[in-house]
């Protein structure tokens, strides 16, 4: 199992083996320090804990200082289950770290993240409503979302639940699958992972191999 916690850069693009431009998302692996290792046994399943970024110690909660230990103060901690004890076996024990060399140039990997958060939107922009035709009579509702009731007594007259309409948009966990690693730059601590992933400049990604 390859588990990494990175921070989005941005968007670029690289040149492939036959010339070919492929667009690529650039991310920092950040110090992913190893909490606490999931057995079997003990916990039931297979996992490890991992943490990165550093905050001040007064806006930490005790049980998470004391989970912590003399590790470091850490601002996030994520866990990633394994199929079993197998897939921890290369993985390090508590206090230990995980960089960019975990990964190598072709490995396929899945990516999590938190999308851009949107605030309340519209239809049009939310769930991708044509609107109304700007002519021929059209006044002041050119965005609206139309009926909403139950017509022909679809729903008895009420408004059916999952009836899209507006609402607040993005801020939401997404996991891109089938993306390739392009490029590892051990020295930077930077991986090129093909394609787009979710979230803004500085989100925190979740990539698994």
């Amino acid at each position: 199992m390859k588990v990494l916690l990175g921070e989005k850069i941005g968007m670029s693009q690289l040149f492939d083996a036959e010339g070919r431009v492929v667009p690529v998302t650039m991310v920092r692996a950040l110090v992913n320090t190893a909490l606490q290792v999931r057995t079997k046994e003990k916990d039931g399943y297979s996992g490890i804990q991992l943490a990165c970024g550093t905050r001040k110690a007064s806006r930490i909660k005790k049980p998470q200082r004391g989970h912590f230990g003399d590790l470091g103060n850490f601002r996030h901690v994520r866990e990633f289950r394994a199929r079993g004890d197998k897939d921890i076996a290369g993985l390090p024990e508590r206090g230990g770290t995980i960089d960019a060399s975990v990964f190598q140039e072709g490995d396929v990997v899945k990516v999590s993240g938190i999308t851009k958060a949107k605030g309340f939107q519209g239809v049009v922009k939310r769930h991708g409503f044509h609107g109304a035709p700007a002519t021929h009579g059209t006044k002041h509702a050119h965005r609206e979302p139309g009926s909403i009731g139950g017509s022909g007594g679809r729903a008895g007259g009420r408004v059916a639940k999952a009836i899209k309409m507006a609402g607040r948009m993005g801020g939401e966990r997404v996991t891109v699958r089938n993306l390739t690693v392009v490029k590892v730059d051990v020295a930077e601590n930077l991986i090129a992972v093909s394609g787009a992933v979710p979230g803004r400049r500085g989100t925190l990604l979740e990539i698994r191999g």
